[in-house]
């Protein structure tokens, strides 16, 4: 469950940046490349579980299946959050910057 919800986001992050190809100033391909990323480790992992239980992989039992989606979720969540803080960083449009600059001269 957790491949299957971080590849949803790797591939939603990895349409809008293709849809935005020519701006890059919300660093859309950095989310992107990172649910990319937690894709191919949760693939990894999806591989390496399947070596050990063979068949019964296919079978998982309903409290796995609800805590894989519970993790899978708050992995996208971490990633959208690390992402916002970059954004914040990285203020491309400056409207932080100058909602912090008009609060100082009031």
């Amino acid at each position: 469950m957790t491949l299957l919800i971080t590849l949803f986001a790797a591939v939603t992050a990895t349409v809008v940046w293709y849809a935005r190809l020519g701006r890059t100033d919300y660093k859309l391909g950095t989310l992107a490349l990172m649910y990319w990323g937690a894709s191919l480790m949760w693939m990894v992992d999806a591989v390496a579980e399947y070596i050990e239980l063979q068949a019964e992989y296919f079978t998982p039992a309903v409290e796995d299946l609800i805590n894989d989606a519970y993790l899978g979720m708050s992995v996208v969540a971490l990633g959208l959050v690390i992402w916002l803080v970059i954004l914040f960083v990285k203020d491309p449009e400056g409207k932080l910057r100058t909602a912090l600059h008009a609060r100082k001269a009031v």
